[in-house]
């Protein structure tokens, strides 16, 4: 994945080759970072910055389509997901100087950078999932709460262009599709002010394994020059690390999100470690940048609230909090990225779960779900049963699944269970879903027929009956196997926040 130089907008039906401004969007989300990072420390002092924070909708999809609330522990408590946006918009002079062509200027913007955001119910550890922006996913049909614009659904869109389809609420909707995460709140920034953050927060160490110098013949390149090993980055400089393609690694966009787990880890612990930010003129400053750029929920529409916030952020030590990149495919043409099937589906169950990355979890257990007592007997339980292998991972459906499953239930005694015949659906993990509370018993009867944990058994008023969605963890077979392994896939790049010894491999064509 290579792109041309900065200035240059790539639209979603352009070469791999045009990839340009990426690394603006990612430092406008780490704004939203710094705002809950900082604003604990005499937060009085930023109540006036209120009227800088701009509201949006959590989701602009419909209700019924929206993830299934966390689950609360053993103790009550819940988890937060938090989705954090980089907007490439280029609304006012400051932006479209960073931004780039005249021709792009008040265009609609895109979510470039997006980042899910998972702090664990007991606030012991913090999981980050970034989405390459080249992702092509199924996105909602989504409505614009200004315009009153309704967006149809589509499928194999850019992750990107959700949020010109209805605002960031649309981009909180198809991650819940995705993922089948319920997502608490979102910020979304966009790119102003991004070298006086760097220069507010006095410089971020990066490391390098060789000098490198992020420059072609051609004039592609983002004119990032360090010697070998570690260097405090700041203003321009810091910019040009967070845009730099050419000369790490392999020259893709993929490389440079490595690098920019790297800055962030490193300025999360910069922001931890300096003293010099507990001056509330310095904070003041950073805070009035970073509002300015700032959009979020009506849930955290105030300093207090953000201040709320950065309470539960800051019970998480850096040695928990783990980044990673969703695992990914090439295309077939290679111009585009998919979700690694597996790998994928597995990131996105253990944040589901509320499982943490680094593997040093204790066992963390939900409250026991309710058992109910089936209304019927098993030849009298109508059961649906529907074919759900395609996956979030947008692989093809295996056929048959639906009638397999059925012929297998009718063996069991279930005499009423059928195959639905309409198109396949896209569920990572099998589940049984019941409309009422009537209904929970024979549900859970199916599922135990079936093995398939009581926690896969849900409420929905998506279904008319007891429905078996048979989803892309039981492709084949007659016996279902519920994913017992916790290990955060190695394809997902997990990188600690409190490694210190992280360091980007320049290419050698990159090297003085």
């Amino acid at each position: 994945m290579t792109g041309t130089g900065p200035g240059e907008r790539r639209s979603n039906e352009g070469d791999r080759g045009r990839r340009s401004r990426r690394v603006l969007r990612w430092s406008a989300a780490v704004l939203a970072v710094v705002v809950v990072g900082t604003a604990g420390a005499g937060w009085l002092y930023y109540r006036h910055l209120n009227a800088n924070i701009k509201k949006d909708s959590l989701n602009n999809a419909d209700a019924k389509g929206r993830a299934a609330e966390s689950q609360a522990n053993a103790a009550g408590q819940t988890p937060l997901n938090i989705l954090l946006i980089g907007s490439d918009a280029r609304d006012s002079a400051e932006n479209q100087k960073l931004g780039g062509a005249r021709s792009t200027y008040n265009t609609a913007p895109r979510a470039d950078v997006q980042m899910l955001v998972h702090v664990s119910a007991d606030r012991t550890d913090m999981s980050v999932v970034s989405m390459p922006r080249d992702t092509l996913v199924s996105i909602p049909k989504c409505t614009d709460p200004d315009t009153g614009t309704v967006y149809a659904a589509s499928t194999s869109t850019m992750a990107n262009a959700s949020l010109e389809r209805g605002g960031p609420g649309c981009t909180v909707a198809m991650w819940e599709k995705l993922t089948g995460i319920h997502i608490d709140h979102f910020m979304m920034v966009d790119f102003s002010g991004v070298v006086s953050m760097a220069d507010a927060i006095g410089g971020v160490p990066v490391c390098v394994d060789d000098n490198i110098y992020s420059h072609t013949s051609s004039g592609h390149g983002s004119g990032l020059k360090l010697k070998k090993g570690t260097t405090s980055v700041k203003g321009k400089q810091a910019l040009q690390w967070l845009r730099t393609r050419y000369g790490f690694e392999d020259g893709s966009d993929i490389a440079r999100t490595k690098a920019q787990h790297m800055y962030m880890n490193s300025m999360v612990r910069q922001l931890r470690a300096n003293a010099t930010l507990s001056n509330p003129d310095k904070l003041l400053k950073l805070a009035e940048t970073a509002t300015r750029a700032l959009t979020v929920d009506d849930g955290l529409g105030t300093v207090t609230k953000l201040y709320d916030l950065s309470k539960e952020l800051s019970k998480v030590p850096t040695r928990r909090i783990t980044m990673t990149t969703m695992p990914w495919v090439y295309t077939s043409d290679g111009n585009r990225v998919l979700p690694r099937p597996s790998d994928a589906a597995k990131l996105f169950r253990l944040v589901r779960e509320d499982i943490a990355l680094d593997g040093k979890d204790k066992k963390k257990t939900t409250k026991p779900a309710a058992t109910a007592r089936p209304a019927h007997a098993d030849d009298k339980i109508a059961v649906q049963v529907r074919n759900g292998t395609r996956g979030a991972t947008e692989a093809a459906a295996v056929t048959g699944r639906a009638r397999t499953v059925a012929e297998l239930l009718a063996g069991k005694g279930f005499d009423e269970a059928v195959a639905d015949s309409s198109a396949p659906l896209s569920e990572d993990t099998t589940v049984v879903r019941y409309p009422s509370a009537d209904l929970k018993g024979d549900a859970q009867r199916v599922a135990a027929a079936l093995g398939v944990p009581t926690a896969q058994v849900k409420k929905s008023t998506d279904v008319d009956g007891v429905t078996v969605v048979v989803g892309a963890d039981w492709r084949s077979g007659t016996t279902y196997t519920a994913a017992d392994d916790d290990s955060t896939p190695s394809s997902a790049s997990a990188l600690n926040g409190a490694d210190t010894t992280a360091c980007m491999h320049v290419d050698p064509d990159y090297t003085w």
